[in-house]
């Protein structure tokens, strides 16, 4: 990708990682929800005024707008892109053929089932990704053996020695060296016991990762916790398609259940939102990453349609989980909630998504303003 420079080089990869992702997503909603005989609209990516588009012999409108920030599916039976009813006095006047094509008059599970298909999606597109890296390229393999013990470092002082093989983390077995990247990541300034085996014998050993403040390979700086030891060099290896499939779902879990275990840390105060970006912050982590390779900007994809999936299930209206959520109160009620409530809920929803994109892009002005200022600079040449 050594044609991609200046602000170019950010501008395309972002939007073809958010194109791809959103794109996904809204497939996954628009399949379900023909498969239930739900008449589709509009399938846009994008918001506002139309760029392009064009209707197929369904009468389904497919489109790119002008915002690329997100997408959506317009079904028959809905007020707005956000899956809003139409109002009562519109429901009244509808025939018979439009109630049988209509989504808010599908039974509830058939609603679950399109709303969380889009989420769904996500994670199966990530578990395709990883599995077919896996196949071709090989995953890389690593052994929780310790290579270097940095100096002054947390596991300078607790004991750690160069060859030591890392066997458990708090009673958890560990099988590669990623794995105890992923457990340091996580803490939270509390004591860690570690069973290492030395010289044929098992020792255990107590240490509490130090948070340091550390620039990545692509140039963002993160605050972490960090343990002191570099691991030995992996090896990729291919897998057979059955086996890569397994890896995949076991790495797209690993990622998600991470992913969470980060957000809940973040909501209490144990950990700091550095890592919280927005469009900025991803198109510059996208330029980036396209810079090292396609396998890097495909591997980056697959971890931003996990994180896609992860934040539409959030139970907040307007996101999927928030819809999911209004569902819950149908089944548990016996009838939906009603529109003075679904509109406030709306409202709300619309109000935290707004604020946590506002947050967010803040947070990538205040982390890495000179390269903003760098991308806006370029993206004007």
């Amino acid at each position: 990708m050594g044609f991609l420079s200046g602000g170019v080089g950010y501008v395309v990869p972002f939007l073809v990682v958010l194109t791809v992702l959103v794109f996904v997503h809204e497939l996954g909603h628009y399949l379900v929800a023909r498969w239930n005989k739900v008449r589709i609209e509009t399938f846009s990516i994008g918001f506002g005024p139309e760029l392009f588009g064009w209707t197929d012999r369904v009468g389904t409108r497919w489109k790119v707008s002008a915002i690329p920030l997100g997408g959506y599916v317009k079904m028959f039976g809905d007020a707005n892109s956000a899956s809003m009813g139409v109002p009562e006095e519109e429901i009244a006047q509808m025939t018979e053929a439009e109630k049988a094509v209509s989504f808010h008059h599908k039974r509830l599970m058939q609603r679950v089932a399109v709303v969380a298909a889009g989420p769904a999606a996500n994670f199966i597109f990530a578990i395709v990704v990883f599995a077919a890296v896996f196949a071709t390229v090989g995953e890389a393999i690593t052994t929780p053996v310790i290579g270097q013990i940095q100096p002054n470092s947390v596991a300078a002082a607790s004991g750690f020695a160069s060859g030591d093989v890392i066997a458990q983390i708090d009673g958890r077995r560990i099988a590669t060296f990623d794995d105890i990247v992923t457990a340091v990541r996580l803490n939270i300034g509390t004591p860690m016991t570690f069973v290492v085996k030395r010289d044929g014998a098992e020792k255990t050993l107590t240490a509490t990762p130090r948070v340091t403040q550390v620039t990545d390979r692509f140039g963002f700086e993160h605050r972490y916790p960090v343990l002191g030891i570099v691991g030995r060099a992996g090896a990729h290896v291919r897998l057979s398609p059955p086996v890569a499939v397994l890896h995949a779902v076991e790495q797209t879990n690993t990622i998600a259940s991470t992913n969470l275990i980060a957000v809940w840390q973040m909501i209490i105060g144990a950990r700091p939102a550095d890592d919280v970006h927005g469009p900025l912050g991803i198109a510059l982590l996208s330029g980036e990453v396209a810079k090292a390779g396609l396998l890097n900007l495909i591997g980056l994809m697959a971890g931003l349609s996990i994180s896609l999936g992860l934040i539409n299930l959030f139970p907040i209206p307007v996101l999927d989980g928030g819809h999911l959520l209004f569902y819950a109160a149908e089944a548990l009620r016996g009838r939906p909630l009603g529109p003075r409530a679904q509109e406030y809920g709306f409202r709300m929803g619309l109000a935290v998504v707004l604020t946590l994109m506002v947050f967010a892009t803040w947070n990538d002005v205040a982390q890495i303003g000179p390269r903003v200022i760098a991308f806006i600079k370029g993206f004007a040449t």
